[in-house]
């Protein structure tokens, strides 16, 4: 089952009724304590089915592209290209890695706001048409390098976070559409749709509403210059929970049925990236050093007491540099769980995780409350799949994380059933039986 970010073939074990994600992590911990405790990552690629299921049971009128920069694990593409979802790439690299799998290239759309002139060559040369744009230069780069090109305006939406324009960076305004329009038509550019985007963070339904006001608006403006438009790309912003996705459906669909009702010949799409790959990776960390400071020197959060007991510093073997990236950008979405196995009663201290840089941007976890910890214990990551996996920093000496894939026999011939088989549309996959088999005494599961 082991594998790396750039293999070109990977196996997937089968695991029995009875054996589940636990059961993987428990019997790697154990392997890897024997052979250099390195970190590693468990993927169920079970739970990406679950998750493209989901989709269709709750919005099967938005085809989804995946964003491949979100995880471009081979597994991860191959079998969403097997499901048949399309792909939202942003550079040469990935539009390489989708066609390779034989994604066509309709299947396929350019999203990099800031394309290099390389870029748009290569998409017009292996036909790959549709692509974003939300200013003018960008527009003229577009017109002089790709004669076929496609294109989607993105607008801006007014999503606050944190009382600032938290998606302002990139799109256009409403106001600013009808000068692209113009452009693009002396430029004898093709424009046939809108793209916006909600971020993931934003709570207020109330913006979708607005952009896809918005989106009808710049529809209608493209048609008095001739256009004809026929797609609309709703971006991201899916957090991967079944109740998100039908809280955003319950505000879309009756607004989709208005502005853009079944019939009109408009396709709509969407980007979701960690929706499908976060819940499917668990990152497995081992405690490298250690350091005992004083309690007064955390300066916020939990368990703060102002008492005489030990607080910790704990550094692990992957860190901002490697599998924690999007620390650097983003707090973190998941809570570490301890893997060895310790008592309900044991005391609990104000610990700090860091990265093992010594780096003080390397910081995982400011502050949360754990038993004591020694040099070569676990800690546990689950929602790790989603900006995690890629080439880590020459910052320090550590191994990337090795990729161990695993599904259950039941999402396997939920596959089967879908038409999905290894040997035609997963060529460069293998599945194979887990040989997974536990002892008593190497079974480490967690104990709260």
């Amino acid at each position: 089952m082991k594998g790396f970010i750039d293999d070109a073939n990977y196996s997937v074990g089968l695991l029995d009724e009875g054996t589940n994600l636990g059961n993987v992590i428990d019997n790697y911990v154990y392997e890897h304590t024997l052979t250099g405790k390195n970190a590693f990552f468990v993927g169920d690629l079970g739970k990406i089915v679950k998750k493209h299921s989901q989709w269709q049971n709750i919005v099967a009128q938005i085809k989804p592209f995946y964003t491949v920069k979100c995880n471009s694990t081979p597994a991860v593409l191959e079998i969403l290209a097997a499901l048949g979802t399309g792909f939202a790439c942003s550079s040469k690299t990935e539009m390489a890695l989708v066609q390779e799998l034989g994604v066509s290239p309709e299947n396929i759309i350019c999203i990099s706001p800031c394309k290099q002139v390389s870029q748009i060559k290569y998409a017009a040369k292996v036909g790959v048409n549709i692509m974003t744009c939300d200013n003018e230069v960008e527009l003229k780069k577009i017109a002089r390098n790709h004669p076929n090109a496609k294109v989607l305006l993105h607008i801006a939406t007014e999503d606050s976070i944190g009382g600032e324009e938290g998606n302002m960076k990139f799109g256009t305004t409403l106001k600013n559409c009808r000068h692209l329009l113009e452009c693009a038509k002396e430029l004898d550019v093709q424009i046939i749709g809108v793209k916006f985007h909600v971020s993931s963070a934003c709570k207020e339904s109330q913006v979708y509403v607005h952009a896809l006001s918005d989106a009808r608006c710049v529809f209608d403006m493209a048609g008095e210059f001739g256009f004809t438009m026929n797609m609309l790309d709703i971006g991201g912003g899916f957090t991967g929970t079944e109740f998100q996705l039908e809280e955003v459906n319950h505000v879309i669909s009756p607004l989709l049925d208005v502005y853009f009702p079944e019939g009109s010949g408009i396709k709509i799409i969407s980007e979701p990236g960690s929706y499908f790959v976060s819940s499917a990776f668990t990152l497995a960390v081992n405690i490298v050093a250690k350091k005992v400071v004083e309690n007064d020197k955390f300066s916020s959060g939990v368990g703060k007491t102002g008492s005489d007991e030990p607080a910790f510093m704990y550094y692990m073997n992957d860190g901002v540099y490697g599998s924690f990236a999007s620390k650097l950008s983003e707090d973190l979405n998941t809570i570490p769980e301890v893997h060895k196995k310790y008592k309900a009663d044991e005391p609990l201290f104000t610990s700090s995780l860091w990265g093992p840089s010594c780096d003080e941007l390397d910081q995982i976890v400011e502050n949360c409350l754990l038993p004591e910890l020694n040099v070569g214990d676990w800690l546990i990551f689950d929602n790790m799949g989603a900006d995690s996996l890629h080439e880590p920093s020459a910052f320090n000496d550590f191994q990337r994380p090795a990729i161990y894939y695993m599904m259950s026999y039941s999402d396997w011939y939920e596959m089967q059933d879908a038409g999905i088989t290894s040997d035609t549309t997963m060529k460069s996959c293998f599945f194979v039986p887990s040989c997974i088999q536990l002892s008593q005494e190497d079974n480490f599961p967690t104990e709260a």
